[in-house]
């Protein structure tokens, strides 16, 4: 049954008025009525002075202002941003819990708001700000270089910097000090004709120079007898007499009875009175609590030797050598079985002295070793050592110390028969078994090695001087053998081989002359302990460290025994024939490459290697036969093709070349091939068959852009400027990734003088190649060029934010500062990009700019040896030699230059690929492109 719709109406009305009434609520309040009171309200028996009920608050009354209450207080400290005039609409309302609730809210949201653009917001102030500090630096920053260069001043220089002192407003605050006010010339007159000189001394008071009289006892007469005026006053010059007067008698008194010559020099007699002066300059307190605390550690326990030794240290110290050796005595005394203690007394003694306290030692302690050698030490003549050390073997035979000290005093032959004997006291000492088989002809050598093996078989150094042994005498086939019985003989008693030690020992032998020794020890040991997979990585890591500790035949021994166990490995092959190359001759370059394309005929680079050495030797028709089996190899080969070539057209066979090229593309056509064919018929001068060539090539590998880059610059030469522009925009939209196709095509538009057009094509550029450098840099300079500096700068300062670290952006920066802030804009560069050859080649400039010949110097070398593909590097320095070095370092840098045969740089591909240039060789070049650098930076 449905219920009646009147019940829920009622029933959602009672709930209605049983809910409480709301804070603060009045009835009838909005409606005029005012707020009252009943008892149900107050409740039963409420007192006075009881808290009220805060839901039926009074209406609040406003304040109104006796003289103008009608006129809005406009008042700017009356005004806010939100509420406007007269604070908020509100004001009048009762703030309640309802209202504080939601201003939490909203101050949450607000928080929560600036904490999600707190990081964006603080990004865009740092960039507005470094934007603004490269555009306005500070005055801290423009001195920043400065600042930098204080770093170098000398301690010196530091304290001959004048004090500056305060002479503000000198005349001002003191005008009476320059003035000097004249002494009459009666006043002068008058204290001339006296003989006193001081007229204000008191009579009761004594000089300094008096109380030291009569400290030494000169006068004992009180001094107001001879040296008082009439008027009662001192005579100061009779006072410098007395004083000569005492000087003198002081110096007789020291002088020689006999002769009456003076032993004493009177000049230094001062120098010799501070010369007397303790050395120590330490806190007398603490030396006497030192002192005392010593003491009582000595009477505490006197068998303590360390206290003995630390009291007679305390005195030398303190200047008072007699009571450390005192001290020291008593001490050898209390306890004689200390040899610290009779060492130390020996060191404090003088010589005999020190030779008879050693005695004594001797005696109370003949088995110490020390002890003995100190006493040889302290013996002058070669002869009282030996005796002093034959003794000491007579209580000590078994000291191998004893025995190496005797030894090196004696002749050969001597030392021979003491080795003899000191071998039968000490069969366990490797060193003298090793000693004496040096002393041994060959025979009686080979006897005592192989004693020495019966008594130590567990020691390598005497396997490996047997090997050494058996190479100096010729029987290089029993080395191997010794090694090889050697690693047997070692495992056998338990010794470990490691590799580390015996490559360290085959450097050593190496070094020592036995070659084959070495190279036997790497044979044997290079394999132990490597997993199989980690074998090739390994013996080259082991080679190369041995080049570069000098170990030349040790680094040739590892690639032999490498190449012997995999001979078909091509990275082994080649690491061999550079390694070869850097150290080796021409002649064993040669050997290793004949055996490795032997081995690897389908490796390349092995034939070019071995073509390009017998080229460069001058053997010619070798080199044509080691890329014609190269050709049998690798039929197919381009890098063997353009070899060929190149070895023809470096000789002048010019239509041997134009022979391969052909067939060349016929049998092995690729986009290099006819890059090359094109370019060796413009070098020759038919450019009509170049350009049938670049059609017939562009047409077949449209995506090669060096092709469309000949193509325009063979139009540009001929000056058709509409056909190489078609040629570049036909190359951008087959190859819209190659950078210096983009170049050329703008550099063409700003040939002919539109510089919109140059700025467009850049820009389109940069839009589809992103962060480019190379095309930022080419912008800049277009700017640069037009002379719009200030639109460069900014074009620069974009390029920086879009590639911050470019070397070449860096560099060129350096130069667009002015000349007090460039060496602050290098540091920054060199902070960035530390190892970019450009940047180090701007630093070089930069101080050659500056007249600072060594740093420049300095600089260029690290510069072309950090990157030596770069030409400009090389160009810049051998420019900079021409003008401050000599002929020696001219020749120095263009010899490395030709070793290093660079290949790269803006400046030298500009010459070198010219096409009047293209027969030239490195050192040719290197000349012509110092001519075309700019030097004024």
């Amino acid at each position: 049954m449905a219920s009646h719709p009147g019940a829920l109406v009622s029933k959602k009305r009672r709930d209605f008025v049983n809910m409480p009434a709301p804070l603060g609520y009045v009835p009838g309040l909005g409606r005029g009525a005012t707020g009252f009171t009943t008892r149900s309200d107050i409740g039963p028996a409420r007192e006075a002075n009881d808290i009220s009920d805060d839901r039926h608050p009074g209406p609040k009354k406003k304040k109104k202002d006796d003289d103008d209450s009608d006129e809005e207080d406009l008042n700017e400290s009356n005004y806010d941003e939100f509420e406007g005039y007269g604070g908020s609409l509100f004001s009048s309302g009762p703030y309640d819990k309802d209202d504080e609730e939601a201003d939490a809210v909203y101050d949450a949201i607000d928080k929560r708001m600036d904490e999600k653009r707190k990081e964006r917001r603080e990004k865009r102030l740092q960039q507005e700000l470094e934007l603004y500090r490269q555009l306005r630096p500070k005055i801290q920053q423009q001195f920043s270089d400065l600042k930098r260069g204080l770093s170098g001043v000398s301690e010196d220089e530091w304290n001959n910097i004048p004090e500056v002192g305060d002479a503000r407003n000198k005349h001002q605050r003191n005008p009476r000090a320059d003035k000097i006010t004249p002494v009459p010339d009666s006043f002068l007159a008058k204290h001339a004709m006296t003989q006193e000189t001081v007229s204000s001394l008191d009579p009761m008071q004594q000089c300094t120079f008096c109380l030291e009289i009569q400290k030494y006892g000169g006068l004992q007469t009180p001094f107001t007898s001879g040296t008082m005026t009439s008027s009662g006053e001192y005579d100061l010059r009779k006072i410098g007499e007395a004083r000569n007067t005492l000087m003198d008698v002081k110096l007789n008194q020291v002088s020689d009875s006999v002769s009456g010559q003076t032993v004493v020099d009177p000049k230094g007699y001062l120098t010799d009175l501070q010369s007397m002066l303790p050395s120590y300059s330490g806190d007398v307190a603490d030396v006497k609590k030192a002192r005392l605390l010593l003491k009582s550690v000595r009477e505490t326990n006197p068998n303590h030797p360390p206290a003995w030794i630390a009291s007679a240290r305390l005195e030398e110290v303190t200047g008072k050598l007699q009571a450390a050796r005192n001290i020291i005595m008593k001490g050898c005394e209390t306890c004689p079985r200390s040899e610290e203690m009779w060492l130390e007394a020996a060191r404090l003694q003088p010589g005999e002295t020190a030779k008879a306290v050693i005695a004594q030692a001797v005696r109370h302690l003949p088995q110490s070793v020390r002890i003995w050698i100190r006493a040889a030490e302290l013996e002058s003549e070669t002869r009282a050592k030996r005796k002093v050390f034959r003794k000491a073997l007579e209580q000590l035979p078994n000291s191998v110390r004893l025995w190496k000290a005797a030894v090196e005093l004696e002749e050969p032959e001597d030392a021979r028969i003491l080795l003899s004997r000191s071998v039968e006291c000490c069969p366990t000492s490797v060193e003298l078994w090793l000693a004496l088989a040096k002393l041994e002809n060959y025979e009686n050598a080979r006897k005592v090695l192989n004693k020495a093996r019966e008594c130590i078989p567990t020691d390598r150094k005497i396997w490996i001087t047997a090997a050494k042994l058996e190479e100096a005498n010729g029987n290089r086939n029993n080395v191997t053998k010794i090694i090889d019985r050697a690693l047997t003989s070692l495992r056998a008693n338990m010794v470990e081989i490691n590799r580390e030690q015996w490559i360290q020992d085959a450097e050593e032998s190496e070094k020592a002359g036995s070659v084959i020794t070495a190279q036997a020890i790497i044979q044997a040991v290079i394999g132990v302990g490597i997993e199989d997979e980690d074998r090739d990585s390994t013996w080259i890591d082991d080679a190369d460290s041995c080049a570069a500790r000098g170990a030349i035949e040790c680094a040739r021994a590892i690639y032999a025994y490498s190449l012997s166990v995999f001979p078909s490995r091509k990275k082994i092959w080649l690491e061999a024939a550079y390694f070869e190359k850097n150290h080796g001759t021409r002649e064993t370059l040669e050997a290793i490459l004949q055996r490795a394309v032997a081995h690897c005929p389908k490796a390349e680079v092995l034939w070019l290697m071995g073509a390009k050495s017998k080229w460069m030797a001058g053997d010619v028709r070798a080199a044509r036969s080691i890329l014609s089996l190269a050709f049998q190899a690798n039929p197919n080969s381009e890098e063997i093709w353009l070899a060929a070539v190149k070895l023809e057209s470096e000789n002048n066979e010019d239509e041997r070349a134009r022979q391969l090229l052909a067939r060349a593309r016929s049998n092995a056509s690729t986009a290099r091939v006819w890059m090359k064919s094109v370019k060796l018929e413009w070098q020759l001068g038919n450019i009509k068959r170049a350009k049938e060539l670049l059609e017939k090539g562009v047409k077949e590998y449209f995506d090669f852009p060096k092709l469309w880059m000949m193509k325009g610059q063979l139009a540009d030469q001929e000056e058709n400027r509409e056909e190489a522009r078609k040629a570049y925009q036909s190359g951008l939209k087959k190859c819209p990734n190659s950078v210096p196709l983009w170049l050329l095509a703008a550099k063409l538009e700003e040939k002919v003088g539109n510089l919109t057009k140059a700025r467009a094509i850049l820009e389109k550029a940069r839009l589809s190649i992103p962060q480019c450098p190379e095309l930022w840099l080419e912008a800049v300079r277009v700017e640069d060029r037009a002379g719009n500096k200030n639109i460069a700068k900014s074009t620069m300062a974009r390029a920086m934010q879009e590639c911050p670290n470019a070397g070449i952006l860096w560099a060129e920066s350096i130069f667009m500062e002015a000349r007090p802030q460039r060496k602050t804009k290098s540091v920054d560069a060199l902070k960035r990009c530390e190892h970019d050859p450009h940047v180090l080649l701007a630093v070089s400039k930069l101080f050659w700019s500056e007249r600072k010949i060594t740093k420049s110097r300095e600089w260029f070398t690290r510069a072309v040896k950090i990157e030596p593909d770069l030409g400009d590097s090389w160009a810049y320095f051998y420019k900079f030699e021409l003008q401050y070095g000599n002929e020696e370092q001219q020749e120095a840098v263009r010899k490395r230059c030709v070793l290093a045969e660079p290949r790269h740089g803006e400046i030298w591909c500009s010459i070198s690929k010219n096409i009047k240039n293209w027969r030239k060789k490195t050192d040719e070049l290197l000349p012509l492109v110092a001519n075309e650098l700019n030097t004024v930076f």
